[in-house]
């Protein structure tokens, strides 16, 4: 990574932060579907990226939510999971060729099949993560699982979005 991705990883920080925490904190489906947009930032982030630096990102990132949702710890508990898990999962689905180098894995860059295939079980293990800790204690599991699916599926929908609309395909030097 060179300077520039460097500053460029930061200020995307900043701004998935921001939107998440003025914009997506009030903005609830049905009262059930609650969009998580920075998840999709530490999606986004190079694959290269190891394990532990990315999982430091998701605890700054997570911890900062949680300050500004009053959730103690579980944004920064399900954003430091999803991390945990991310480079196993790219291993499993990793093509013939590998990958290219410095490529960010969006949608524009590596298609829709490939997107979905990574994106979605991440977002799922995300959401449940934070869901089931939500719940700890009640035994309310059935609107659990309704808040995670329709929450998962909310959240890849804007992700969507947002990479179709400000990322442009880009290919690795």
């Amino acid at each position: 990574m060179n300077s520039r991705t460097v500053i460029a990883s930061i200020g995307g920080i900043f701004l998935y932060f921001i939107i998440q925490v003025l914009v997506l904190k009030n903005l609830v489906l049905f009262g059930m579907a609650f969009c998580f947009l920075y998840v999709i930032y530490l999606l986004l982030l190079p694959i290269e990226i190891k394990t532990i630096p990315l999982m430091l990102i998701a605890f700054v990132l997570g911890f900062s939510i949680d300050i500004f949702y009053d959730s103690l710890g579980i944004h920064t508990a399900s954003a430091v999971m999803l991390a945990f898990f991310r480079k196993p999962w790219l291993t499993v689905i990793t093509p013939t060729g590998g990958y290219d180098t410095n490529t960010p894995p969006t949608l524009l860059n590596m298609g829709m099949g490939w997107f979905l295939v990574y994106s979605l079980p991440l977002l799922l293990l995300h959401h449940l993560t934070f869901f089931l800790i939500d719940n700890l204690g009640t035994s309310l599991y059935i609107p659990m699982i309704y808040k995670t699916l329709s929450s998962t599926v909310f959240t890849f929908i804007i992700g969507m979005i947002v990479q179709v609309l400000f990322y442009k395909k880009r290919r690795g030097i």
